[in-house]
């Protein structure tokens, strides 16, 4: 007798229909096969779903059962065919026909029960697009796969109610969709009116936030780079409904939504650690795996302590800055990860960290300063839209702000101002495959950023005197359009233009 259920297989963020072909021969020695190009997971699945069965009080049938997974020449990854596999096996013993347009992903434990499966989102899109209804999924997985609109995601507990259900005596009712409120607002760590000092450098994060600008901070320990860092997702606008589905995506592939979770709606803040690996980083491993920088698209990724990366991964970066999105290669594979993130470093100007300090003498020597800073390649460099200088806060200035602290602007405000400059800049690229400033090609540069004589004239000084390059040059142009669109400004002026160049590429050893 045999059986088809289909199923899917998650390649990357790429989902491709699998049916999984059940046969049970009353000819031949007992026995339990698993072909189709299986992983070490999927193999054990034999004995996940036979226990599982055996617990449910359902004979378990002594036959040859031979499982195919259909197409054979694609790999296949995890435990997430443990369902399709035992409801086969019990619609032959039960004799209940399998329903039409119908996907299944789940996997089981010793007792029946269904645990919490990655993947049920890109499924959900799968289903959407290849004209599936019915979705069968872990109850822990229901909710995200629920937020796609058109399908009936039924929740399952167990298997001895997922028999009840195709049995009709004891129906599962289709699950509603709810979002999760984690997934939507996190309180940052810091608010902006927490920094005390530092105005300028809660313009650049303003600017940066609005336009969606790559940004480093140079300056001395305890200057507070970090806490400014670590404020901005506090004015951060939230991702709209396709940077959203974008988002989900990836971290419905990477097991990162936990159960119950929903679409993610909140831009997300990466932090990780200089001694994170090459792969942790960018992506990869024999079976790969999105990394940092993909986990952080249409959000923040922050690197402390900039020089201290490694040059491989500070170089690795080059790619994705620009483009957006990172491939990544395998023998066996090739998967495309999705990688356009607003980049915040921070850095100090030497290995002391006192080299641009005020009051306190630098211990460096001029080759050592030379050798910290060169770490930081110039093609890097070159891809970083706003750079600043982060000076130390004076004790009475400090003091004087604590005192004046309630006067001085909250994030809530300052998002504000971001929200209205994103949704200019959503309402002038509605025709095209951008949201923000920052992703500006050229073609783009010269329909919506027309430059005045003298706003060009300013630029091309300013181009020769401190020897931009062409990627520069665009990018001042891109953080002037922002600055404009904080303005509530329709054209850019010479003093958008002139706040731009403050944040060009600048020599911090001689500064």
């Amino acid at each position: 007798m045999l059986i088809k259920v289909p199923s899917v297989a998650n390649l990357g963020l790429e989902s491709i229909k699998v049916d999984i072909e059940i046969n049970l021969a009353n000819k031949g020695l007992p026995g339990f096969e698993i072909v189709g190009l299986p992983d070490k997971a999927v193999d054990e699945s034999k004995e996940r779903v036979r226990t599982a069965i055996i617990s449910s009080d359902v004979g378990f049938p002594i036959k040859k059962i031979t499982v195919n997974m259909a197409p054979a020449d694609v790999p296949k990854e995890g435990s997430v065919y443990d369902l399709p596999i035992a409801v086969g096996i019990l619609s032959s013993v039960l004799e209940f026909p399998i329903p039409q347009k119908s996907l299944f992903l789940g996997e089981l434990s010793f007792d029946g029960s269904l645990r919490h499966t990655k993947g049920a989102f890109l499924m959900a899109l799968f289903a959407k697009e290849f004209g599936f209804t019915n979705l069968f999924v872990p109850k822990d997985s229901a909710n995200e796969a629920a937020a796609i609109k058109g399908l009936k995601v039924y929740p399952v507990e167990n298997l001895n109610q997922i028999c009840l259900h195709f049995l009709k005596k004891e129906e599962i009712d289709p699950v509603s969709y709810k979002q999760v409120l984690e997934n939507v607002e996190l309180p940052a760590e810091f608010d902006m009116k927490e920094v005390l000092g530092q105005e300028q450098a809660k313009r650049a994060m303003e600017i940066a936030a609005s336009g969606g600008h790559n940004i480093i901070m140079i300056g001395s320990p305890g200057s507070g780079k970090t806490m400014l860092a670590r404020a901005l997702p506090g004015i951060l606008p939230p991702l709209n409904e396709p940077e959203s589905l974008e988002v989900t995506k990836i971290y419905s592939a990477s097991g990162d939504i936990p159960p119950g979770g929903s679409l993610i709606t909140r831009r997300q803040f990466r932090s990780p650690h200089h001694t994170a690996s090459l792969a942790g980083l960018v992506g990869g491993g024999s079976k790969p795996r999105p990394g940092e920088i993909s986990l952080a698209h249409r959000g923040v990724l922050f690197l402390d302590e900039f020089n201290e990366f490694p040059r491989s991964i500070m170089e690795a970066m080059r790619q994705p800055l620009e483009d957006g999105y990172l491939t990544i290669s395998r023998s066996k594979q090739r998967v495309m990860y999705p990688a356009d993130f607003m980049l915040v470093a921070s850095a100090n100007p030497c290995p002391c960290g006192y080299a641009m300090h005020p009051k306190k003498n630098c211990n460096c020597s001029p080759n050592q300063i030379s050798k910290y800073q060169k770490r930081i390649s110039g093609p890097i460099l070159d891809r970083i839209d706003l750079h600043i200088q982060v000076m130390p806060v004076d004790t009475a200035e400090f003091l004087d702000n604590q005192k004046n602290s309630e006067f001085l602007e909250p994030s809530e405000k300052i998002k504000q101002r971001v929200v209205l400059a994103r949704q200019m800049q959503e309402t002038r690229f509605a025709d095209e495959k951008i949201y923000s400033n920052s992703q500006m090609k050229n073609s783009h540069i010269k329909k919506y950023c027309k430059l005045q004589k003298d706003v060009e004239e300013i630029l091309r000084q300013a181009s020769l005197k401190f020897q931009l390059s062409a990627r520069s040059y665009m990018k001042m142009i891109k953080v002037a359009r922002t600055i404009a669109d904080l303005d509530n400004a329709d054209e850019i002026t010479i003093a958008h233009m002139a706040e731009a160049l403050q944040y060009k590429p600048k020599n911090y050893e001689s500064a």
